[in-house]
């Protein structure tokens, strides 16, 4: 069996090449349909209309819709990854505890409510407990 020198090396390279291509337009297609609906700018009849497009004309609505809306869709993504990251951020702001301020911070108001008589001894242990565990 000799099937490597049927297909020559040339042929291998234009195969990969389509291959490739073909993989890189079905994730720009689903790129673009995302996009469509995710969208806050446009109504469900323009929705419909663009996904519509999309759909029967491929390439040329996939074109068209980079051409209208690819400055908006970049905005889009980024306005989603400012967001990502401030719900992250804020999450582990939360989550460690640094929110309302540090450890160090908190003892110190601590101490001064204690010898302001605000709190007792027993309260102040209390608290101290709290913040160092």
């Amino acid at each position: 069996m000799q099937l490597a020198t049927d297909y020559p090396v040339l042929n291998i390279f234009w195969t990969m090449l389509m291959f490739f291509l073909w993989i890189l337009w079905f994730f720009l297609l689903f790129k673009i349909i995302l996009d469509i609906f995710r969208s806050d700018d446009v109504g469900g009849w323009g929705k419909a209309g663009w996904l519509i497009f999309v759909i029967l004309l491929p390439f040329l609505g996939v074109f068209v819709y980079l051409i209208a809306r690819g400055r908006s869709m970049g905005e889009r993504d980024l306005k989603q990854m400012q967001d990502q990251q401030a719900a992250m951020d804020s999450y582990i702001r939360k989550t460690a505890g640094t929110g309302g301020g540090s450890t160090t911070e908190e003892l110190a108001r601590l101490a001064d409510l204690k010898q302001q008589g605000a709190i007792s001894e027993e309260e102040f242990a209390k608290a101290k407990a709290k913040l160092l565990t």
